[in-house]
């Protein structure tokens, strides 16, 4: 199938049984031809992005035509789309879902055990599935996390010796330090759905919600994605110049803190106490809201992983 124009096109008259959504500028936008030709020798169909939203369109077609396997290959974004377009076409009891791992970070991809686009095919042939839940936020789904503060526009400012010491907490850093000025989002959170109801209320720095991720001041990543619930992270107002020494992090980022508060919940509802609204990121696409109704859809999405995805993170393998 052509890449320049004509997958569009020729979508609904070839069969769709095994589909790549492909977007050629995620990450270093040198990927292309390397993931079409995995394609072609595993037998799939390339339905290659052009725009904003097609990754979204491609699943919704993949799906309505009756796919039984979907990969996506690009950022968070494109998978995001991808599965998306899979629930429009009310797909997911019968599609499963695999990612190729060729975007900037690949968080989620690593969360679920796939190291790159060779391995993505051999993992989609071969490897596992697991049923997984997605988040969703007002109904809006997100695979791998759903954030708001200061950390939606501190990516590009996080080194990678900082990410690697602080994981998803370098970008609250990053940001704190190159903000002139951050007043913090005034905001009201009410958890429920776990051990125990939570409310909290005051000035965050962020917000930051995970399906398939966590946030730790270090270590791994992945959350329990099978367990139905949110693993949620509120880091706190402080002042800016706390956090120019690397002590202050380890005090503030550290197990004894009163200014990161952590919780599980199935439901988490966040109310905005200010007139304008906050943006929040949806595995990494930016929509405002003034109020947003965090909840999951336990094993709403059957997913090919690999042999480092953990069922439970905290408690080893229990397959």
């Amino acid at each position: 199938m052509s890449g320049d124009g004509d997958d569009a096109a020729t979508a609904g008259t070839e069969p769709l049984d095994r589909v790549v959504v492909l977007n050629p500028e995620s990450g270093d936008a040198d990927h292309r031809d390397r993931v079409r030709e995995l394609a072609d020798s595993y037998g799939y169909t390339v339905l290659e992005t052009q725009a904003e939203g097609e990754g979204l369109a491609f699943g919704r077609i993949a799906g309505a035509a009756g796919a039984d396997l979907l990969l996506a290959a690009g950022g968070d974004g494109t998978l995001n789309e991808a599965v998306r377009g899979l629930d429009a076409a009310d797909a997911l009891e019968e599609t499963t879902f695999g990612v190729v791992p060729t975007g900037t970070g690949n968080n989620f991809a690593q969360n679920v055990g796939v190291e790159d686009a060779p391995h993505a095919f051999e993992v989609a042939e071969h490897g596992e599935r697991r049923r997984i839940d997605l988040g969703t936020g007002n109904d809006r789904i997100f695979l791998n996390s759903c954030i708001a503060g200061v950390t939606a526009d501190a990516s590009a400012s996080a080194s990678a010796e900082m990410k690697a010491r602080f994981g998803m907490l370098a970008y609250v850093i990053s940001g704190l330090r190159t903000a002139r000025e951050f007043d913090g989002l005034p905001l009201g959170v009410e958890a429920t759905g776990s051990e125990s109801d939570r409310t909290w209320g005051g000035e965050a720095v962020a917000v930051l919600v995970g399906n398939a991720r966590r946030f730790p001041d270090e270590g791994r990543t992945q959350a329990d994605v099978e367990d139905g619930l949110l693993d949620v992270t509120i880091v706190e107002q402080v002042p800016t110049v706390e956090l120019l020494e690397e002590a202050a992090i380890k005090r503030l980022f550290g197990d004894e803190t009163d200014n990161v508060t952590r919780l599980l919940a199935a439901e988490l509802d966040v109310t905005v106490r200010r007139d304008s609204p906050v943006s929040f990121s949806f595995d990494g696409e930016i929509r405002d809201y003034e109020s947003l109704a965090l909840r999951t859809r336990p094993k709403a999405l059957e997913l090919c992983v690999g042999d480092a995805y953990e069922p439970d993170p905290d408690a080893g393998s229990s397959r």
